[in-house]
């Protein structure tokens, strides 16, 4: 079964009572975090952490590991703490062709070959070299990091989002492109679920498939936001009919609930009844 993103949740991998609670918000992804959440002295002890701790949660959940970026002298110690049973690795700052090769190298090496690899876009060079990053064969996943981006462009996070609404969509643009899954940047507030509400609906309206999430409470939100409601799932069923029943009838476009709907605008629908067949 195809892996689904729409929550994606970090925890410090350098604690083992918070990583073994990580199933119960039920999040589609768990991460444990050997990167910003862990100081530099503990991070010997988190990869131990994580390695015990990984194999644990792997049953209940889709678990990777958030290894340290590539230039880093923690990076290829890391990968010693991802166990076997994991689903992937999250590589933070990607930024060239040639660190994902070495991130596939080093997966080669500690006998992780099957695991995916969801990149980190949260640098200007990363966000303008996206398209040829996320082409690279290895990249299965892609995050957006908001935080690390502006503030290598030095510049002013807002609660409006305008300052990287071109990067959130240079990303996704990409990940489209080379069908990759693509998931939003974290909500730093974790009190305040409105803001959450809002990104997560602007998030699917640009074409992202989840959300980053840093606090339980944050995945049952991320959760809702990208999936299609009741009244979704049965507006998409009656509009794939009738259309597909006009099209059989020599028309390639139709009136319906008071729009004009043709083959483009049908897709989305088209989208929504594979995953849910029955309405």
């Amino acid at each position: 079964m195809k892996q689904t993103f729409r929550s994606v949740l970090f925890a410090p991998g350098n604690k083992p009572d918070v990583l073994r609670k990580l199933p119960r918000s039920e999040p589609d992804v768990a991460v444990l975090d050997l990167e910003d959440a862990v100081p530099n002295d503990q991070k010997v002890q988190a990869r131990l952490c994580t390695a015990e701790v990984g194999a644990e949660l792997a049953p209940l959940v889709a678990t990777y590991v958030r290894v340290n970026a590539v230039p880093s002298s923690h990076f290829a110690l890391d990968f010693a703490g991802v166990p076997n049973s994991a689903a992937g690795v999250a590589v933070p700052k990607v930024e060239t062709i040639d660190q994902l090769d070495e991130v596939a190298a080093q997966l080669d090496a500690h006998g992780l070959s099957g695991l995916d690899v969801m990149a980190g876009i949260e640098t200007a060079a990363g966000v303008a070299r996206s398209q040829e990053l996320l082409g690279h064969p290895r990249v299965a996943s892609v995050y957006f990091g908001a935080e690390d981006f502006i503030a290598d462009m030095g510049g002013v996070r807002s609660a409006e989002n305008t300052e990287v609404l071109f990067a959130r969509s240079a990303v996704v643009l990409a990940a489209r492109v080379h069908g990759v899954a693509s998931i939003d940047q974290i909500v730093a507030d974790f009190g305040d679920d409105d803001r959450f509400r809002r990104e997560a609906q602007t998030a699917k309206g640009l074409g992202f498939v989840g959300k980053l999430c840093i606090h339980p409470r944050q995945v049952a939100l991320a959760n809702t936001a990208f999936t299609a409601t009741e009244a979704e799932i049965a507006h998409a069923h009656r509009l794939v009919a009738a259309y597909d029943a006009a099209v059989a009838e020599g028309s390639a476009s139709i009136a319906f609930d008071g729009q004009m709907i043709d083959e483009a605008l049908v897709r989305r629908s088209r989208a929504i009844v594979a995953r849910h067949p029955k309405a």
